[in-house]
């Protein structure tokens, strides 16, 4: 391809050569797999990740990432970047159409970006906003196949964040149907389709037999080999892997770690650890008792973290000390993954120094005859599961010792999202994580208050200058060592003030049935891909 200054060029068929491999004999075709979830989203489309695993199997995006980090092809079957870092063209795949039977051409994605962009609040997909907005400058199609992007200043993770699954490309004959037919049943490209969502019971997922966009990673191309999948909910962990072993499904999601050994025995499983940030206590330091880094700091040496970690998970998740990245995020800082190991004796020095001095008669730290109490909000339900609680509870029994009364509050899942209950001085932590696939997340989660515009993601409402200025310089910034630099001093300055306490990433098991084949895991935030799967007769 010629004209602007060619940076990142990758033909399809070159691409596909990396996941394809030697050819192999055309799997058996037909069945449906009974797929047993967790977690039922609040909408079909965008927002929670348990929404964009659906999503990965209805809909397409312009580029993937591989497990290596290289963005490849997928409905862009190339691309060129001008050498200011500030217009993409892309060249899309002919002949895709969504499965509505309207054309996805680059006129489709220009209105898909008009959609996120929109400032009508009945839109969803705020996400795809959120990451992207402030850097674009126009989305135009300058034929129906070459979409160009132009950014109003360089944007480093753009491709990256492309290929997540908040810019899927839905149907604009079906985004026009409104916010609610999205969410009940989006209309994208992919390799099946949404036939119907049984609130509380199941998404009825059927097979796109026009299929012809999968990209370079899948590890075929062409319709999926089933007939479709039934995608369960089935929060309870006895009753998810129970169903498993009854043979009421053929694969299921996050394998309690209980049954975590048993699984590996007697089923295939895969894993995956989700990059972005760990599950970790959001400490708020906007108000007492966490506006006191020492407090902040104390209560991260209180606890046995590790310990309580590898207990709660029997070893099927690991220990993620940096609170501020995933430790499978590519920058993340390996040496903040000991920061505050357990430390009593720490601990309990930082809190004389704080002047929580005074003692109640059940040992609770006191200062100006207010006790210690550290309000821990978490959704029920939701971003933290049974196991991840366990955690929770560990650290609540090990900080008493300390003199903390760490009190544990539950929001039902519907709540959380709703935002209720969730004021500035409703909490003094929120366990959390934010799937993404590398640091561009620390925008999300660090960007300071602007214009009178509170950051609702920023939990710990710890917000210095210094800070957002490294994660700008970072986003803008081409080289790889000097961004790297950034990112992983953004990093100190965030574990140093003890803003987070680092726990456990966010790891997504499949375990399932022998006879199921070639299930695999996205690399963009984990999603479990089921177009290459096959039962083998």
């Amino acid at each position: 391809m010629t004209g602007i200054g060619s940076k990142t060029i990758l033909g399809l068929a070159a691409a596909a050569a990396l996941s394809l491999g030697t050819a192999r004999a055309e799997p058996p075709h037909g069945g449906i797999i009974r797929y047993g979830h967790e977690q039922e989203p609040p909408c079909l489309y965008a927002g929670w990740v348990q929404a964009g695993y659906i999503q990965r199997q209805y809909a397409d995006n312009l580029v993937a990432r591989d497990h290596d980090g290289r963005i490849v092809p997928w409905l862009a079957t190339e691309w060129t970047v001008s050498p200011d870092n500030k217009t993409y063209i892309f060249k899309i795949k002919p002949d895709v159409k969504f499965t509505d039977g309207t054309v996805l051409d680059a006129d489709a994605i220009v209105y898909n970006f008009n959609h996120w962009f929109s400032d009508d609040p009945d839109k969803i997909n705020r996400n795809a906003k959120l990451y992207v907005y402030e850097y674009i400058s126009s989305v135009t199609a300058s034929d129906k196949l070459t979409l160009k992007i132009e950014l109003s200043r360089p944007y480093q993770p753009l491709l990256t964040v492309l290929s997540t699954y908040f810019f899927g490309i839905l149907s604009p004959t079906a985004l026009d149907k409104g916010p609610q037919a999205v969410c009940e049943k989006p209309v994208g490209s992919g390799p099946f389709y949404v036939e119907q969502w049984n609130r509380g019971q199941n998404v009825i997922l059927k097979r796109n037999p026009n299929y012809n966009s999968a990209p370079a990673t899948a590890h075929h191309q062409g319709p999926a080999y089933v007939d479709g999948i039934v995608w369960k909910f089935l929060k309870d962990d006895t009753v998810r892997y129970g169903s498993l072993v009854s043979g009421g499904s053929d694969a299921i999601y996050d394998i309690p770690a209980v049954d975590w050994d048993e699984a590996r025995s007697r089923y295939s499983v895969i894993q995956d650890i989700t990059g972005g940030t760990p599950t970790r206590l959001q400490l708020n330091t906007a108000f007492a008792p966490f506006d006191d880094v020492r407090v902040r700091q104390a209560f991260a040496y209180v606890s046995d973290r590790r310990k309580a970690v590898d207990v709660s998970f029997h070893g099927s998740t690991p220990y993620n000390g940096n609170g501020a990245l995933s430790l499978s995020t590519p920058e993340a800082l390996k040496d903040l993954a000991a920061s505050y190991p357990y430390d009593p004796a720490a601990a309990n020095g930082l809190l004389d120094q704080a002047g929580w001095t005074g003692r109640t008669g059940d040992g609770i730290r006191t200062k100006g005859g207010q006790p210690l109490m550290v309000r821990i909000l978490y959704a029920a339900g939701a971003l933290i599961n049974s196991d991840g609680i366990q955690v929770l509870q560990i650290l609540q029994d090990q900080a008493r010792d300390a003199g903390f009364d760490v009190v544990l509050k539950p929001i039902p899942q519907a709540d959380w999202f709703a935002g209720k209950g969730r004021g500035p001085t409703d909490y003094d932590a929120q366990p959390a994580y934010w799937v993404a696939s590398s640091a561009e997340i620390l925008k999300i989660s660090w960007r300071p208050d602007q214009r009178g515009v509170v950051n609702p993601n920023n939990a710990s409402r710890f917000q210095p200058p210094e800070l957002w200025a490294k994660i700008e310089e970072a986003d803008r910034t081409f080289d790889d060592a000097r961004r790297l630099a950034l990112y992983q001093g953004a990093q100190r300055i965030i574990v140093d003030n003890a803003a987070v306490v680092g726990l456990f990433p966010l790891t997504v098991s499949i375990a399932s049935q022998p006879k199921l084949k070639d299930i695999w895991i996205s690399s963009p935030v984990s999603e479990p891909v089921f177009h290459d799967a096959y039962f083998d007769r």
